[in-house]
């Protein structure tokens, strides 16, 4: 039987300059920042209300909290192995086992496809409201449905992302949130609204506020992703095992800053009963909060800085799948490339039908979102674990070395939260197996199809399953 390894080539590799470190301080910030920053404050601000009441922040500070445990220990990953890698890669080389390699990766990327799928409904709900259309449920979904084929197209056509171009899309979103900011601070300091709702928490059966926090927390965690993606910039950047750590915390703190302030802005001005009907919560701070201020121009931004989430998570999404059919973890069709566009047309195509499938038959933002943050939650759990079992590998450079207890409580709090104790909605589990089972079907297919023309499988590139992983 001839041996076709899935590093064939990698000679050639090695032997191609390395990237150019472009990458200071101030400019990886912006990057890390702007991944972060996206569709989960946008959308996800009133079902956090509709879980805690008045303390809408509080999750968000307990998912900062986990996202900087769980950053502590990418952070002695990437100084560690300073390439373009991900989780997946960290995994295979932790435990060397294909499957599980195989499924993390296919986790990330599902995970991308559900944040798509969330921001494409977005998109529908505050075009919807910001232009005075009133759409029902179906058009909402029908629109959802377009926005997403106009993003396959986009992809299809082949996009040249640049640091420039994360710049300008950084500062939309973040215009968008200083607007809520400034009209929330503005109210308050003309004495509208009513602060101390700030501090009230949603009363429930038992008077307990542990479990609402937690059950918000799990919908919360989806504003904090992206920092994982960061990772693959590490080498590009100038001085990564100096510049690196600093940096994704302060973005990390950056960005909690950022989320509360709007929380506190948004419930100050709006009920939390009435902030948690709908999908355009952020709309009706403005409303409220400016009623002269142009509705047309905050949902405008709101749509651009939702818009662009889904593009770039469905990029990456389909050059995952991509990856994975160069590796032969995924079936050979998957890998093919239109000889015109010099893109991965049968992998764009692949993942834009899963997302259709999300968008009409799960459709809500809360669970899109809620299955997003439980896919990286599990994700999560195994990176904590892997930097555990990599200490055994030692290298030649200094690296970033995080304190050992900390990722054992990050392994712990993303198995919690990930856990149906958390009170987190059954349709997620449904929608994460559904998708996990189809990439396991595809992987005994594949495993088939190897079998069947002699091809075996050796160790992964970083460069097929290392690069890429979902933003916010």
């Amino acid at each position: 039987m001839t041996d076709v390894p899935m590093n064939a080539g990698a000679q050639s590799i090695a032997a191609e300059p390395s990237l150019r470190r472009v990458m200071g301080p101030w400019l990886l910030l912006l990057f890390i920042v702007g991944d972060i920053l996206g569709t989960g404050i946008y959308a996800l601000t009133g079902q956090v209300a509709k879980q805690v009441g008045g303390v809408v922040w509080l999750p968000f500070v307990v998912a900062f909290v986990v996202a900087l445990v769980t950053a502590f220990s990418y952070l002695e990953l990437v100084t560690k192995y300073p390439k373009a890698a991900g989780a997946a890669l960290y995994t295979h080389k932790a435990f060397g086992i294909h499957f599980v390699t195989f499924i993390v990766a296919f986790a990330v990327m599902c995970s991308g496809i559900t944040s798509a799928s969330t921001a494409s409904r977005a998109f529908a709900a505050n075009m919807s409201n910001a232009m005075g259309l009133n759409l029902s449920a179906l058009a909402i979904t029908i629109t959802g449905l377009a926005f997403m084929a106009v993003v396959a197209a986009v992809n299809f056509r082949g996009v040249g992302e640049s640091l420039k171009a994360n710049v300008v899309l950084t500062c939309v979103e973040l215009t968008g949130l200083l607007i809520i900011i400034v009209i929330g601070l503005w109210a308050i300091g003309l004495g509208q609204g009513d602060v101390s709702r700030v501090i009230q928490f949603r009363s429930t059966a038992d008077g307990g506020m542990f479990w609402p926090v937690i059950a918000a927390t799990t919908l919360a965690f989806f504003a904090m992703v992206g920092f994982e993606d960061s990772v693959n910039m590490a080498e590009e950047c100038k001085d990564p095992s100096r510049h690196f750590p600093k940096v994704l915390l302060a973005g990390l703190v950056i960005t909690c800053l950022i989320y509360v302030l709007v929380s506190v802005s948004a419930i100050t001005l709006v009920a939390p009963e009435q902030l948690g009907e709908g999908e355009t919560p952020l709309l009706k701070v403005v409303q409220q909060g400016a009623p002269n201020f142009p509705i047309w121009i905050f949902g405008f931004i709101t749509m651009f800085a939702v818009a662009n989430t889904a593009l770039i998570n469905m990029l990456m999404a389909s050059r995952l799948v991509y990856g994975m059919s160069r590796e032969h973890v995924l079936p050979p069709a998957l890998g093919r490339v239109h000889r015109m566009r010099r893109t991965p047309y049968v992998a764009i195509g692949f993942t834009t039908l899963l997302a259709f499938a999300l968008i009409t038959f799960v459709g809500e933002v809360p669970a899109l979102g809620g299955t997003t943050a439980l896919l990286l939650l599990c994700v999560f759990t195994v990176v904590n674990v892997a930097v555990l079992v990599l200490r055994r590998d030692s290298v030649s450079h200094q690296h970033f070395r995080t304190p050992t207890i900390l990722p054992i409580l990050g392994a712990v709090f993303c198995a919690f939260l990930a856990s149906p104790w958390t009170g987190r909605d059954p349709v997620q589990y449904r929608v994460a197996g559904v998708l996990i089972g189809v990439g396991i079907v595809l992987w005994v297919i594949t495993i088939m199809i190897n079998r069947m023309t002699g091809i075996t499988r050796v160790e992964p590139e970083m460069e097929h399953l290392g690069r890429g992983g979902p933003v916010n």
